[in-house]
């Protein structure tokens, strides 16, 4: 894959039409910024938004983040004009392009095209992409998406609103738990049952991630609806932490933070990886393929999973450090 090995453990939203939250974005913590032009700029902002974000690339430093562009849906006509201007105008600004309703590989085709038209005109590197997966069509057809276009893609996001909408799933907020989905247990001796509320979205997370990690993308899952309700993003993160995800959005700066911290491994996670590095090591100076560590066989897999932790933290380490030296 020809990208930058860049963070995503937050992606931060800000609508193209506000420059005020532009102008504050770049500097809220996030390992990337998005600016909106599509579902949180109203249709007679659209056009203003497009020069805000070009004026905005242009004119800010977008130094301590990756910076991206959500483009309008290909079903609507403000989309090749979100290309083209943006691109032309600030193209060598951009990270990537995040592109909207992602249904089949052709949709990804067609924007890498408009893009390496536009890329040889200005003589600009190469723009990544990021396709949101919130339809039925895209998740029914997400292997095929995730090989389409090797060279530019970069991440798959989970878009959990539209996809509720597209599937005609039931929801009680954007992203969060519906009481609904749930099961009981027996009942006891005095006839009490016990209710386990389920994650609506398991399956669709599974897939989305499995999907990535089979073709080299990273999987990243979409907003939380609520933002007074910071344990529910958490509990929500973790989740799709615990699956393999690497990121997930942020709409509002106060969940920032939050995705960092789930996204960021601890402290005992990433000494447990070291200690685990330091025994293989070790074995494999005395001839040994497999140890035991605090009672627990290590092997090659082990070292695998270490070394995956250890190259995260490494990765977080130097933004902090870059930080630093631009500040």
């Amino acid at each position: 894959m020809a990208y930058k090995n860049r963070l995503h453990r937050s992606e931060l939203a800000v609508p193209g039409s506000n420059m005020r939250m532009i102008e504050k974005a770049p500097h809220a913590g996030a390992d990337l910024v998005f600016l909106d032009l599509e579902d949180a700029v109203a249709v007679s902002d659209k056009e203003q938004a497009r020069r805000n974000v070009i004026h905005a690339l242009n004119s800010l430093d977008w130094s301590k983040c990756s910076v991206s562009v959500r483009i309008n849906g290909l079903d609507s006509h403000f989309c090749y004009r979100d290309i083209v201007d943006v691109v032309e105008q600030a193209g060598d600004k951009l990270d990537t392009l995040l592109v909207p309703k992602v249904g089949q590989p052709s949709d990804l085709q067609f924007v890498a095209l408009l893009l390496e038209q536009i890329e040889a005109a200005k003589g600009f590197k190469p723009i990544n992409l990021h396709a949101l997966i919130e339809t039925a069509m895209g998740m029914a057809n997400v292997e095929a998406i995730a090989q389409s276009c090797p060279d530019r893609l970069e991440a798959l996001v989970f878009g959990v609103a539209d996809y509720a909408a597209s599937t005609q799933a039931r929801t009680i907020s954007m992203g969060g738990v519906n009481p609904d989905y749930h099961v009981l247990s027996d009942p006891n001796a005095q006839g009490q049952r016990k209710t386990y509320l389920g994650n609506q979205w398991h399956f669709a997370m599974s897939r989305l991630i499995v999907a990535c990690r089979a073709y080299g993308l990273r999987p990243i899952d979409g907003p939380f609806g609520d933002i007074s309700d910071p344990d529910g993003y958490l509990a929500v993160a973790k989740s799709f932490a615990a699956l393999g995800g690497e990121g997930k959005w942020a709409i509002h700066p106060s969940q920032v933070p939050l995705a960092n911290q789930i996204f960021t491994p601890d402290e005992e996670e990433v000494e447990r990886a070291r200690r685990v590095l330091d025994a293989m090591e070790k074995a494999a100076a005395e001839g040994l393929g497999a140890v035991s560590l605090d009672g627990r066989m290590i092997d090659a897999a082990s070292i695998r999973q270490a070394e995956v932790i250890i190259e995260k933290m490494n990765q977080i380490e130097g933004k902090a450090v870059s930080k630093e030296a631009v500040a």
